[in-house]
């Protein structure tokens, strides 16, 4: 239950690093930043879940790795559901989730019975969610958050549709059938899209939020990747995305109050500004309980916050050492500079990033 929400002070919003260069690395130890790692970490860790974060987690590898010449950091970016439930079952050292936990789903109980303890769970990666589009013509369209939820829901079949236009009135839109695509594996991305459409749509999404799609409409298609080649592949198709991987697609505006937004890290940034924590969680938990409605200008709330998923402890010191080396660096002031100027995040603000280093700092060795 979601009680007494705290606001998140956002200091030094201004100063965010929006470079949108996608240079997704692979495993080996390429040469990276400076002071990512202690020089005496060893070993191999195995993380898998977001596919959204996936440049992000790119660069945080290849610089970590690049200081820490006998590790290797391997990331499946199989979505964030297979990512819970790898971690949960014990399969890797770590997850990353573009949702938290949930505990009606069992996952908090899950990761519990894992670690032995409560998890530790912080945000590490705050990230537009593009609404990608594929309309010969049409090179600026606005969508409210209603519109959106139809044509996702297939009430809304054609581009000309009486609702599309009047969100785009100077726009010359074609009958072009709409294709929507949507993520058909088990996705935080899906969460953060339902969780919108749910919360902004004046009713018109009638669906719980999930991170399984909840309706028979549309294409599926797996990944974040496979969305983006699915809308690239089909004129007249429109799917959702982290902005970071929208590549060379349109993408839309949203309506936010009486304005139409485009998808930004510093829109996501100001959203989250008006986004409480959530309460009753478990202590080194810090779930973000995100404002869908925020009328505040230039917000984007579109958005997700992405979690990095850790036990407290681990069976050894070299385990222990490695996970929190790594995780801490992730959300290091350097690491998040890092997957801003390489994926387009927003940088955890202050007072949020204190608190995860906080939690990933408390990691440690069995006794």
């Amino acid at each position: 239950m979601i009680r007494s929400p705290k606001r998140l002070a956002l200091p030094g919003i201004a100063a965010l690093a929006l470079g949108l260069v996608l240079t997704g690395c692979g495993a080996g130890n390429e040469s990276g930043g400076s002071g990512s790692g202690s020089s005496d970490l060893s070993g191999t860790l195995q993380g898998s879940g977001s596919s959204a974060q996936e440049a992000a987690m790119d660069t945080w590898r290849s610089s970590f790795q690049g200081d820490n010449s006998d590790v290797t950091v391997n990331y499946d970016p199989a979505g964030s559901g297979a990512g819970v439930e790898k971690f949960n079952g014990g399969g890797t050292d770590f997850a990353g989730s573009d949702s938290a936990l949930s505990e009606e789903k069992g996952e908090i109980a899950g990761a519990k019975k894992r670690c032995g303890a409560d998890a530790i769970e912080v945000p590490d990666y705050i990230s537009p969610i593009a609404l990608v589009y594929n309309l010969d013509g049409v090179d600026d369209l606005q969508l409210s958050a209603k519109t959106a939820a139809n044509i996702f829901a297939g009430k809304i079949t054609t581009w000309n549709d009486p609702a599309i236009k009047a969100d785009n009135p100077d726009a010359d839109l074609p009958s072009t059938r709409i294709d929507p695509v949507h993520r058909s594996d088990e996705s935080g991305t899906t969460q953060n899209f339902t969780d919108y459409l749910s919360k902004a749509s004046e009713g018109a999404w009638t669906s719980e939020p999930d991170k399984v799609w909840p309706i028979k409409s549309g294409e599926g298609a797996t990944g974040t990747s496979g969305v983006v080649a699915a809308v690239k592949n089909a004129s007249g198709s429109i799917g959702y995305a982290d902005f970071s991987q929208a590549g060379d697609l349109s993408t839309a505006k949203i309506k936010v109050g009486d304005d139409y937004v485009e998808p930004s890290a510093e829109g996501a940034a100001k959203a989250l500004e008006a986004s409480p924590l959530a309460d009753g969680r478990p202590e080194n938990d810090l779930a973000v309980e995100v404002d869908r409605t925020t009328t505040e200008s230039g917000a984007y709330p579109l958005f997700l916050s992405s979690y990095l998923i850790a036990c407290p402890t681990y069976d050894d010191q070299a385990k222990a050492d490695l996970v929190k080396g790594f995780l801490g660096y992730i959300v290091s002031e350097e690491g998040q500079k890092a997957a801003a100027e390489n994926a387009g995040s927003a940088p955890l603000p202050s007072s949020l990033q204190e608190k995860a280093a906080a939690a990933i700092d408390t990691i440690s060795a069995k006794g």
